[in-house]
């Protein structure tokens, strides 16, 4: 199919969006990892338009901040009073003169339709010769939706907003969506002519139909295929709904593209992850922002990466990662915490209650349990005792560690920043290290141990413990009294 290339898409996101109950602008609210106005300009921009527009209004710099950061390619129009969806098209053409060329005109709040959508509305509207057409759908319950009245033979006459509608008006099931795809120039003549004669006082974008219509111009309707798709988010309620449908959407599309999905109802991902055939992701796993998945990687269960690289036969279960990048074959967790700056190299472990922050770890190296590592970089072959702490805070300034190939690390070990263990060393467990360690030296810093004797009979007197030590000393004397 030849999809027309429009001259200009013009996005609505100028509303307060009230229902949400939020300080955050409604256009802004985050769904699988995308604002919901940046879902439709997606959308949008693949039509290859020639103009982005998008009409904001409440929240109109921190809307418009947002915009120049995720979508420079738009052009922002303020509009100062929300008096409706026509005074919002009326506004950007005051502003930026009559768009010659199809003008397609949607929401900043339905992310779940699709260029596809989008495509076919601009291909019936070339096909049909029309002034305006209008993107319809048939859905379960329409209220709240303006319907779509049609005469005899099923040609567009009008469309009448819910409020404004009569009671067999309301019981219609088609639905104006509010996308329309229009005649630029005729566009800017009949939006010019819109009143204000309706219980809201407001200029709508719907009454440009009437006046088409009125003028002699040919009205057409495109009906969507899915109703779902044209679903607008007003509510946190409608927010979740739309997340969910979007998530689904996403993880079938990875399925059908060979990733192992064991159970897509407690699965999340957002729109940039990227995960590669052959790949397995397990129940309860959230995978969020530009995360990566390779070939033949495990990923899961109960497990949450954001911005994360998994390679490839990698294993990573029970972990929470944020901007790690996780090397080929390496197996993490289960219950490790990965933060930004964690680079992790082939054939190495994390293990169990692992903390990782800016540290690079070596090939074939193991962090197995009960350690802290930050601000540190490990060799090859490295192995860290259980109950490590990379000790690389003075109160005030960082300061790092290096742990050198073949270097072994006995348990409870201290390594005070800065400080280097050098190759082929190794520390004595529960050692507090601040010097460094020469290459095949043991590192030992610990005081000489001392037993006081009877300690527990003098000041634990009446507990378990000393029953047991009473006990065993009586036994001890006994069998020296015997020999």
């Amino acid at each position: 199919m030849s999809v027309p290339r429009p001259a200009a898409v013009i996005v609505l996101a100028a509303g307060e969006g009230t229902r949400m109950k939020s300080q955050t602008p409604k256009v802004l609210h985050e769904m699988c990892g995308r604002a919901l106005v940046d879902h439709m300009l997606t959308a949008a921009r693949d039509l290859g338009p020639e103009r982005l527009i998008v009409v904001i209004g409440h929240a109109s710099e921190r809307v418009g901040a947002h915009l120049a950061e995720t979508s420079p390619d738009a052009q922002a129009v303020v509009q100062r009073e929300q008096r409706g969806t026509g005074h919002a098209v009326r506004t950007v053409l005051e502003e930026l003169g009559t768009i010659t060329g199809t003008v397609l005109v949607t929401y900043g709040d339905v992310p779940l339709l699709r260029t596809e959508t989008l495509a076919e509305l601009l291909a019936q509207h070339e096909a049909g010769g029309n002034a305006v057409t209008v993107l319809t759908a048939e859905v379960p319950d329409p209220t709240g939706y303006g319907r779509i009245i049609r005469d005899p033979g099923g040609a567009v006459l009008e469309i009448v907003e819910e409020k404004d509608a009569s009671p067999e008006q309301r019981a219609i099931k088609e639905m104006n969506s509010g996308i329309y795809a229009f005649d630029g120039q005729l566009l800017a003549d009949a939006v010019k002519r819109v009143s204000t004669d309706n219980a809201q006082g407001e200029e709508y974008l719907t009454d440009v139909l009437s006046i088409l219509r009125a003028d002699g111009h040919r009205v057409g309707a495109c009906v969507a295929a899915d109703f779902v798709e044209v679903e607008g988010v007003n509510d946190r309620v409608q927010l979740a709904l739309a997340r969910k449908v979007l998530n689904q959407r996403l993880l079938e599309g990875h399925m059908r593209a060979g990733v192992t999905i064991i159970d897509p109802a407690s699965t999340w991902i957002d729109v940039g992850v990227r995960i590669e055939a052959d790949a397995i992701v397990h129940p309860g796993t959230q995978l969020h922002g530009g995360t990566v998945i390779e070939a033949e990687a495990e990923v899961g269960p109960a497990t949450t990466l954001t911005d994360t690289r998994v390679g490839p036969g990698a294993i990573v279960r029970n972990t929470v990662a944020d901007g790690a990048d996780v090397g080929p074959e390496v197996n993490v967790g289960p219950y490790a915490y990965l933060r930004p700056g964690t680079v992790i190299g082939r054939r190495s472990k994390v293990g169990t209650f692992v903390e990782t922050k800016n540290t690079r770890i070596g090939e074939r190296s193991k962090v197995p349990h009960l350690t802290y590592a930050g601000d540190a970089t490990l060799g090859d072959d490295v192995n860290i005792g259980a109950s490590t702490v990379f000790v690389n805070y003075d109160g005030v300034n960082k300061h790092h560690t290096t742990v050198r190939d073949g270097v072994f690390v006995g348990c409870d070990t201290m390594l005070v920043a800065p400080v280097t263990v050098n190759d082929g060393a190794y520390t004595a467990a529960g050692s507090v290290i601040t010097d460094d360690v020469p290459p095949g030296a043991i590192g030992v810093a610990r005081a000489k141990q001392r037993n006081i004797e009877k300690w527990v009979l003098r000041r634990r007197a009446g507990t378990k413990s000393a029953a047991a030590a009473e006990k065993a000393l009586a036994e001890q004397e006994k069998q020296e009294k015997g020999t």
